[in-house]
């Protein structure tokens, strides 16, 4: 079984336009928290301290399913999808206070070394941290 984080986010009234829900611009916001909490729990933001081995986003994406309101707070879960050599899918379920279903959001990121400036392979500590 992989991983499973979880968020939560508080909906900022400036996150609306102007047809009063929450503008879909703020989901990649959502998605971007989501993400980088993923990677802490991985240990790769820790990994680029001491190594400069972090990741750069290859592809993002996000499916709206229902409008989300001010006030309230985006729970935000996200689960690996998928894991190769270099790269690995993450994807972000988003829920509303009451539970439905707002959107889903997939990132694919490439693993980076930063020293070297070239993709490298998912080190073991991390992949043992995905799984």
């Amino acid at each position: 079984m992989s991983l499973t984080t979880h968020l939560n986010l508080r909906i900022d009234w400036s996150e609306l336009d102007v047809f009063g829900h929450v503008n879909n611009v703020a989901f990649h916001k959502y998605a971007q928290a989501a993400r980088l909490n993923y990677v802490e729990q991985i240990g790769l933001m820790n990994l680029y301290q001491t190594k400069k081995i972090g990741f750069m986003v290859a592809e993002t994406n996000c499916r709206f399913k229902k409008e989300l309101l001010f006030p309230g707070t985006i729970h935000i879960e996200t689960k690996m999808e998928f894991a190769k050599n270099t790269s690995f899918a993450l994807e972000h379920t988003m829920t509303n206070d009451q539970g439905e279903l707002v959107a889903i959001a997939r990132d694919v990121l490439v693993v980076f070394d930063f020293a070297k400036k070239e993709k490298c392979l998912i080190p073991e500590l991390i992949k043992e941290k995905m799984h």
